[in-house]
């Protein structure tokens, strides 16, 4: 029912991490600073947010959409979930109301998707925009503070590691583990590289995507409450561009805008990149303005670089049947 796969040739495969690996190595000489514990402790702290973004992201993408308003639904499912617990003490029912905000906004956007047949782009976009405002009109714009045991999700520790990085960790895992050894994921990479080669092969596409937009909410809530606990208050206005950098990391990270191809531990390694890019521009003293241009390149140049090798590999098996025909 399923095609197969194709393993990725070892070059494409592993270049990513060989990237990674340069960069960070480049990053060590720029600044002193960038391999001392702390600051690589900093790191992981921030791409939590960032990564488990991308995973969502990643997931849409394999199966030929994306999301534009994880950023505006991170901040209401956090907002909300902070006042849930002010309201209730309760860090139990702060967690649950992050998470159905986040994918009762996703659910929304799947019945924009597949049942009205709303182009994704415009479905995630309207999405971001009430989102925003919604989070805004509950706050009447002001910022939440003093959130007392809330912070442990993004501050607290379990022995020496961080919590924020034990929870991305377990994520990673989970995300995999779908992508690679579940009837779902190789439901998504069949739709994301052609839909209705699929449906003709009997999967039920409309379900899912409706499935893979309720994961992509639960992994957006749980960034909000990490996001919200980490910087100790609950921002409405907070996380604008937050759904840009989960993109971006997925797609350095090899997934393909066209569908049908991502990894896990692509999108890791370019969560890495960013989050390596963005501290030592900071610990160089880039301006931030710059930061966002050469943020841009970094997208322009990873589409190019996909539509180019997409080319080559068309190219490929035109001239494979070609052979074979003559």
């Amino acid at each position: 029912m399923f095609a197969k796969i194709k393993n990725t040739p070892a070059k494409e495969k592993y270049s990513i991490f060989i990237v990674l690996f340069v960069m960070i190595f480049l990053c060590s000489f720029l600044n002193e600073n960038f391999l001392s514990p702390v600051n690589l402790s900093n790191i992981m702290k921030q791409l939590a947010v960032s990564t488990i973004l991308a995973y969502g992201e990643m997931l849409l993408i394999i199966s030929g959409m994306l999301d534009l308003s994880s950023g505006a639904v991170l901040a209401l499912s956090g907002v909300l979930s902070i006042i849930a617990y002010k309201s209730t003490g309760s860090l139990v029912l702060a967690v649950i109301v992050a998470i159905l905000v986040a994918v009762a906004c996703n659910l929304v956007n799947a019945f924009m998707i597949t049942n009205l047949n709303a182009p994704p782009f415009i479905a995630t976009l309207v999405m971001m925009q009430v989102a925003r405002g919604v989070a805004l009109l509950i706050t009447d714009g002001q910022n939440i503070l003093q959130l007392k045991d809330y912070v442990i999700f993004g501050q607290g520790n379990i022995g020496p590691v961080p919590i924020s990085i034990i929870i991305t960790a377990v994520i990673t895992v989970v995300i995999w583990y779908i992508l690679r050894h579940t009837r779902l994921g190789r439901s998504l990479y069949a739709i994301g590289g052609n839909e209705e080669a699929s449906v003709a092969a009997g999967i039920t596409v409309k379900k899912n995507k409706y499935i893979v937009f309720i994961i992509n909410g639960i992994l957006v809530g749980i960034a909000g409450i990490l996001f919200m606990s980490r910087v100790n208050a609950g921002l409405p206005n907070g996380a604008i561009g937050y759904e840009m950098e989960g993109l971006t990391a997925a797609i350095v990270g090899g997934t393909s805008f066209s569908g049908g191809v991502g990894t896990t531990m692509g999108t890791l390694a370019g969560a890495f990149i960013i989050g390596c890019l963005n501290n030592i521009m900071n610990l160089i003293g880039v301006d931030s303005y710059v930061q966002q241009i050469v943020k841009a390149c970094i997208i322009a140049l990873a589409v190019i670089w996909d539509i180019r090798s997409k080319s080559k590999k068309t190219r490929k098996v035109i001239l494979v049947e070609e052979k074979k025909e003559n």
